[in-house]
């Protein structure tokens, strides 16, 4: 049995899997365009890098809403736990925040990239900064690839290019044609845990607005709930995004419906009649004030016009001369402020893909292409997503860790 591999892209899961190929002597070549791996792990929970998601099997297929069970042995064969470990084994401490995400103590995704580029100095790894432009295919048999520069052979290959989603980071979609010249099927990529635009004009006025601790709700034309949660938002000059935004994304189908509202409750720790007391009482703190300038121990300065404004006040009439009828159009625009769904933002902004090769047309017990020999795949190139919260970066450590413990092994 030869002993070399070629894995190309060297994000999450292409690190994952020549790391884990290495770690059992093989010889292995990593390509990456970039000059520096993992570029995208660096943008990652907003520079912090959420690592994974401290749960057990069960939430982890429960958190992936495209293709789920294909994963079963990838997070069997390498869990959340496994990759606390991995980590705070190679010199970073990890911490657990809300929602069971887990971060580096340092708050710095640069140290899981230093740890990933240690091991794979270590382990003497070849990095190959060149593009990969093809497979070298003979008799339906992967035996290397092409670069701009030269060819280079080895027995297996795994495509580990990610999606198209931030290609400035690489993954710019070319994993996808490397697998169609093996002869996979892709399905057609779309965003995923991508920010929203809003039809509503008066949402560019609160441009920068970062909410914490506020619920969302989506609906469809049918009026049916399709996502709620509790936690950060933040307002765009487009629209919407932040934790809550991007998660909703991943349950609305565009193929199915592109009607949707989003329900905002500023207060949900507030009943409405909490919130109608409190109002009153502010009212009367406020008497003589105009409302303009009565909202400030309520809602955050930035968004007292805009409530002003959708509840049909005049913004100089002072609080004692606010009807109840005015009063509850108020506590309507905070317990149930609506927007309007316009349309996602590009791709290019997603922060994951949906779609990619076909998970029909790999073995989910390896991660080996059922069409031709030699080839596997990791990460986001293949057709599974999920929410946000550390779970993609999961699929990605997992499906390449499943790679490299698998490539080249007779037992397999």
């Amino acid at each position: 049995m030869s002993n070399r591999i070629i894995v190309i892209g060297a994000g999450a899961a292409g690190c994952m899997a020549a790391i884990t190929a290495a770690k059992r002597g093989i010889d292995v070549m990593l390509f990456d365009r970039n000059p520096k791996i993992g570029r995208k792990i660096l943008i990652t929970g907003k520079g912090r890098c959420n690592v994974t998601n401290n749960c057990d099997r069960d939430t982890l297929i429960s958190s992936v809403p495209t293709n789920s069970r294909f994963l079963y042995s990838a997070f069997s064969a390498f869990t959340p736990q496994d990759t606390m470990t991995f980590f705070e084994e190679n010199g970073v401490p990890l911490k657990t925040e809300r929602g069971n995400r887990v971060f580096p103590k340092s708050d710095k995704s640069m140290d899981i990239i230093d740890s990933l580029f240690r091991q794979i100095r270590e382990l003497h790894i070849k990095l190959i900064n060149e593009s990969v432009t093809e497979l070298i295919i003979e008799d339906n048999r992967v035996s290397g690839v092409k670069t701009e520069i030269k060819d280079y052979f080895a027995d297996s290959v795994i495509i580990c290019c990610g999606g198209c989603s931030y290609p400035q980071t690489g993954s710019d979609g070319y994993g996808y044609t490397l697998a169609k010249q093996a002869g996979h099927s892709i399905v057609e990529p779309a965003a995923s845990l991508v920010p929203i635009v809003i039809k509503e004009e008066w949402c560019s006025e609160l441009q920068g607005l970062s909410l914490k601790n506020v619920s969302l709700k989506v609906t469809n034309d049918k009026n049916k709930e399709v996502f709620s949660d509790f936690g950060e938002m933040i307002f765009t000059h487009y629209g919407i995004s932040g934790p809550m935004v991007l998660s909703a994304s991943s349950h609305m189908n565009l193929k199915k419906c592109t009607e949707y509202k989003f329900f905002i409750d500023l207060k949900p720790a507030l009943t409405s009649e909490q919130l109608d007391k409190r109002i009153r009482n502010d009212f009367e703190k406020y008497i003589n004030k105009d409302i303009i300038n009565s909202l400030n121990d309520l809602l955050p300065k930035k968004f007292i016009p805009v409530a002003v404004k959708l509840s049909g006040i005049e913004p100089h009439k002072k609080c004692n001369e606010i009807t109840k009828e005015e009063r509850l159009r108020l506590l309507f625009v905070i317990k149930k402020l609506e927007l309007t769904f316009g349309e996602f933002r590009p791709i290019e902004e997603a922060i994951v893909t949906s779609g990619g090769v076909k998970v029909k047309e790999i073995n989910p017990k390896t991660m080996q292409s059922k069409l031709a020999e030699n080839l596997y795949f990791a990460g986001e190139v293949i057709d599974v997503d999920a929410y946000t919260g550390g779970f993609n970066l999961q699929i990605a450590f997992s499906t390449g860790y499943l790679a490299g413990i698998s490539i080249l092994n007779d037992e397999v």
